[in-house]
C-alpha cells in the first residue's frame, strides 16, 4: 500500500511521475484549480480587508474527492503542483480544503518543487520539501482579486455605456489600448517623398552598388532629396566625372549569442520561426515539459517553461560545454563559460531558462516520439541553448567612399570570418530590415573605378507596422504589461472577445475593440496607462518577495478605481458610442454621425426615426447611391425561388447575394460558397451543417437552408448521436483545462466525452 501522496496539476504529468516514484506513492492530479471565487457580487470584500470567497470548481470536484479519499489512506502528503504563484495557490487551496475536512491532524502536507521532470530532480525535490510559500500565495490572491474587482465592476459599466457582453480586464485592457493606438498611428501617418541617388561600378568580375551620402560638403539626411526636381538636379552635376576610391575602413565586428529562451522570448521566436500561435506555444512546451515516452520510459524534455530567467544551472553548463568539445573545434568554445544578466524581478520565481534537461538528448534522436509541432519546439530550444554557450561569430565589415564630382558614395559590404554559435542558430527579428552584407571587391585608396551607371529611386516613408503576435509579446514585455505566463491568455481574450482580429499575421482591432478602448481611455486613462499597470505588476512581485503586504497594495487600487466608477454611472451611451460628422444628410438635410450598433459601426442621420439614410463607414454619399441605383447583377444566374436577377448587396454581415425582387421574395445566399460538414441538421433534418464566419472571422456551423432553419452552433458537428439524450448530433470541444471533448450541444443534456486529455496549464480562472 502507498505511505505517501504527490498531487500534481496535470494528468499526464502524474502519469510520467508514477513511474519514477513506485509502489509508496500514489501520484494524483487536481487537473488545474480547485476553487475559485464564487461567480457573483460580493466574492471579495472590500469592507473586510479583501476577505475572498471561495467555491469548489465543479467540474473538478470529483478529482478533489479522489485526493481527499487518498489522504485518509496515507502517512504522508506532498503538494507538487506547478514551481510559480499558480501553483503554489493550488498547493494553499488544498491544505484549506484538507484542513476544513480534519484530515491533516496526524500527518504532515509539504510542498515540493521540481523545474525538471526528470527522476534525479524529482527525487532531490521529494527529499527537500519546504512549507507553502504564504508570500506567493498572497501574490496570487492580490492578482486575482484585482482581476475580479476589475470584471465586476468595469464590465456591467460597458454594458450599459456600450452593449451586453463586452468585457474589461486589468491587463488585457493596456494590451487592446496598444493595439488601438498602432491603428490610429497607422491611420494618421502621411507618407512622405524622398529620393536616394546610387551608383553602379565593378571591378574585374565583381559588380557592386554605391549610395550618395555627401554632396557638396554636406551630409545628405533621408528627406534632403525631396522630390523628382532635386534627384535630377543632383544626377545632372554627377554626370560626366569619374569614380575614384577615397577612404577605406576596414573593422572587425563579433556578434554574441542570444540568451536561452525565457518565457516571453519563447513565445516570440515560435511564432516568427516557426509560425506557431503564443498559446500552441505554451501548449506544446507544456507536453515537453511534463514528459514523452522515448522508448526508454518517460522523461521531460525541457525545463519547466513560465519563467523570466535566463541563468543555467552550473551542471547544465557543464555538459553543454563537454558536448561543444567532442562535436566542434576549440575556437567554437569560450575560455569560459557564458554567463546571462537575470532579468526576474523576483528572486522566488527567478527559475532557469528554458532549456533541455539534457543537451545530449539531441532533436533527431527522439524525433521518432514527438508530434510535429513537439519536435520543430524542441529542436528550437536545444539549439537556441547550444548556441548560448557558444562563441560569438565573427565578421570583416568594409566601408568605402568614392568620389564622383561633388557626391561622396559610401558603399558597404560584410564577410562571415567565423560562424561561432552562427553554426548552430540565429535569432529571428520582426520587420528586420536586410543588412548591407554586399561582396565588394579588393579596392585601394585612390584608385579609378568605371561609372557604370548614375541612377535614382524614389522612396515613400511608412507607417509602423501593425502588431504581429511576436511583436505585439514584445511590447508587452516592455511595458511591464501582465507577465510572460500570461501573454497567451492575454490574446486569445482579445480574439475571443472580438476586440481584435489577426489577418496575415497581424492584429486589427475592430469596430467593438476601439470603442471599448476609446471609452476606457478617456474615462478611466490612469488604469490602462501602460506605467500604472507596470507599476502595479511591479508591486505583486514585491508582494511575492515579502517586501510588501497585499491588502494595503489593494487598499490603495480600490480606493481610487471605486470612486471613478461611481463617478462615470452618469455618462450617456450616446457620448461614447457615437461620432459627430460635419455632413449634411443627402436625404434630409440634418446632420450625419457615425453610430455603433450591434455589427460595428456606421453613418447615419441624427434625424432617425424621421430620416433612416445610413451607409458604410469609409463610403461616400456618392458611392452609396450609385450602388444602390446600379446593384451588381449576378451574369448567368437567376433565383432559385421566383427567376428574378440575383444582385450582389451589402448586409449586416457584409456583402452577400440576393434577389432582387426582395422583399417579395427573400432568397438569399453567401458570396462565397462555405465548407459543407456533411452532417445532416439535427433540427429541420433537411438541410446540412455548412461552415460560415461571424463578420469578425470567428468560425461557426449553421444549417444551409437558413433563414428557413436557424439552427447554428460555435464547435464544429460530428454525425454521432448523443447515448444521453439521443440528439443526432455531438461537437467537438477543445478546452485548456479538460482537453478535447465530445459534446452534447443541448444544454439541458450536458453530456460530455473526453477524447483526448489536456494540453498545457488550464487557463486562469
Amino acid at each position: 500500500m502507498p505511505t505517501s501522496l504527490l498531487i500534481v496539476e496535470s494528468p499526464s504529468k502524474a502519469k510520467t511521475l508514477k513511474k519514477y516514484l513506485g509502489a509508496e506513492f500514489e501520484v494524483l492530479a487536481s487537473y488545474g484549480h480547485v476553487r475559485d471565487l464564487v461567480p457573483k457580487n460580493g466574492a471579495v470584500d472590500p469592507e473586510k480587508d479583501f476577505a475572498m470567497k471561495y467555491q469548489l470548481i465543479a467540474r473538478n470536484s470529483k478529482h478533489v474527492d479522489a485526493i481527499v479519499d487518498a489522504v485518509g489512506k496515507v502517512d504522508h502528503v506532498y503538494l507538487a503542483t506547478d514551481p510559480d504563484r499558480e501553483g503554489e495557490a493550488i498547493s494553499w487551496h488544498l491544505v484549506e480544503i484538507l484542513n476544513k475536512k480534519k484530515l491533516l491532524k496526524d500527518k504532515t502536507a509539504q510542498r515540493v518543487v521540481f523545474h525538471e521532470i526528470t527522476k534525479n530532480a524529482v527525487l532531490d525535490a521529494i527529499a527537500h520539501p519546504r512549507d507553502i510559500s504564504q508570500e506567493l500565495v498572497d501574490a496570487q490572491q492580490a492578482r486575482r482579486a484585482l482581476d475580479y474587482l476589475v470584471g465586476f465592476n468595469l464590465s456591467p459599466l460597458l454594458w450599459k455605456k456600450i452593449r451586453r457582453g463586452l468585457s474589461a480586464g486589468r491587463v488585457q485592457s493596456p494590451a487592446l489600448r496598444l493595439i488601438c493606438e498602432r491603428e490610429h498611428e497607422i491611420k494618421a501617418f502621411v507618407s512622405q517623398e524622398y529620393w536616394t541617388v546610387h551608383l553602379d561600378s565593378h571591378k574585374s568580375r565583381t559588380k557592386f552598388s554605391a549610395k550618395l551620402n555627401e554632396f557638396a560638403g554636406k551630409k545628405l539626411e533621408q528627406f534632403d532629396i525631396p522630390d523628382d526636381a532635386e534627384q535630377a538636379r543632383l544626377l545632372a552635376a554627377l554626370q560626366g566625372h569619374s569614380a575614384q576610391v577615397g577612404r577605406i575602413e576596414k573593422k572587425k565586428k563579433t556578434r554574441n549569442p542570444a540568451a536561452p529562451f525565457t518565457t516571453s522570448t519563447l513565445q516570440q521566436e515560435a511564432v516568427r520561426k516557426l509560425g506557431m500561435t503564443t498559446d500552441r506555444t505554451m501548449r506544446t512546451a507544456q507536453q515537453l515539459y511534463e514528459g514523452i515516452d522515448i522508448g526508454q520510459g518517460t522523461v521531460g524534455l525541457i525545463t519547466y517553461m513560465r519563467t523570466d530567467s535566463v541563468a543555467l544551472a552550473n551542471e547544465a553548463v557543464e555538459e553543454i560545454r563537454g558536448y561543444i568539445t567532442e562535436r566542434f573545434d576549440g575556437e567554437h568554445l569560450p575560455k569560459n563559460p557564458v554567463t546571462y544578466k537575470n532579468k526576474s524581478k523576483n528572486a522566488q520565481e527567478a527559475h532557469e531558462a528554458i532549456r533541455p534537461t539534457s543537451i545530449l538528448r539531441t532533436p533527431e534522436s527522439v524525433k521518432a516520439f514527438l508530434t510535429a509541432d513537439q519536435f520543430k519546439l524542441y529542436e528550437m530550444v536545444w539549439k537556441r541553448t547550444l548556441a548560448c554557450q557558444m562563441a560569438p561569430a565573427k565578421f570583416d565589415t568594409t566601408s568605402i567612399d568614392i568620389h564622383v564630382g561633388e557626391g561622396v558614395f559610401r558603399a558597404s559590404g560584410q564577410v562571415l570570418v567565423f560562424g561561432g554559435f552562427l553554426s548552430v542558430y540565429e535569432e529571428d527579428v520582426d520587420d528586420a530590415e536586410d543588412e548591407e552584407n554586399a561582396k565588394l571587391p579588393l579596392l585601394e585608396e585612390g584608385e579609378t573605378l568605371p561609372v557604370d551607371k548614375l541612377y535614382s529611386e524614389q522612396h515613400f516613408t511608412q507607417p509602423p507596422p501593425r502588431f504581429s503576435e511576436a511583436s505585439l509579446v514584445k511590447a508587452l514585455e516592455e511595458y511591464g504589461i501582465g507577465r510572460p505566463s500570461t501573454y497567451a491568455s492575454i490574446i486569445s481574450t482579445l480574439k475571443d472577445r472580438e476586440y481584435v482580429i489577426l489577418d496575415k499575421k497581424r492584429f486589427f482591432p475592430t469596430d467593438t475593440g476601439d470603442i471599448v478602448n476609446k471609452f476606457l481611455t478617456e474615462h478611466f486613462a490612469q488604469y490602462v496607462d501602460y506605467n500604472f499597470t507596470a507599476k502595479l505588476e511591479n508591486q505583486l512581485d514585491e508582494i511575492a518577495s515579502g517586501q510588501r503586504q497585499w491588502v494595503p497594495v489593494m487598499d490603495s487600487f480600490w480606493k481610487g478605481f471605486h470612486k471613478q466608477i461611481t463617478e462615470k454611472e452618469g455618462i450617456s451611451r450616446a457620448e461614447v458610442t457615437t461620432e459627430s460628422l460635419d455632413e449634411a444628410c443627402p436625404k434630409c438635410g440634418q446632420p450625419l454621425s457615425i453610430k455603433f450598433g450591434k455589427r460595428g459601426r456606421f453613418i447615419a442621420c441624427t434625424g432617425y426615426p424621421d430620416c433612416d439614410y445610413t451607409r458604410n463607414v469609409g463610403e461616400t454619399a456618392e458611392q452609396a447611391a450609385a450602388e444602390a441605383e446600379a446593384p451588381t447583377v449576378i451574369e448567368g444566374r437567376s433565383c432559385p425561388d421566383c427567376g428574378g436577377e440575383l444582385h450582389i448587396k451589402k448586409g449586416r454581415y457584409g456583402k452577400f447575394i440576393g434577389c432582387a425582387n426582395y422583399p417579395k421574395c427573400k432568397h438569399i445566399e453567401p458570396l462565397e460558397k462555405p465548407r459543407d460538414t456533411g452532417v445532416t441538421c439535427p433540427q429541420c433534418k433537411a438541410g446540412s451543417l455548412i461552415e460560415r464566419k461571424s463578420r469578425y472571422g470567428k468560425l461557426f456551423y449553421s444549417c444551409n437552408t437558413y433563414p428557413k432553419c436557424t439552427y447554428a452552433t460555435w464547435n464544429p458537428p460530428i454525425a454521432e448521436t448523443c447515448p444521453k439524450c439521443q440528439w443526432p448530433v455531438l461537437t467537438i470541444k477543445v478546452t485548456k483545462r479538460r482537453g478535447t471533448e465530445k459534446v452534447c450541444p443541448q444544454k439541458e443534456c450536458g453530456y460530455a466525452e473526453q477524447i483526448a486529455p489536456p494540453e498545457g496549464k488550464p487557463a486562469d480562472a
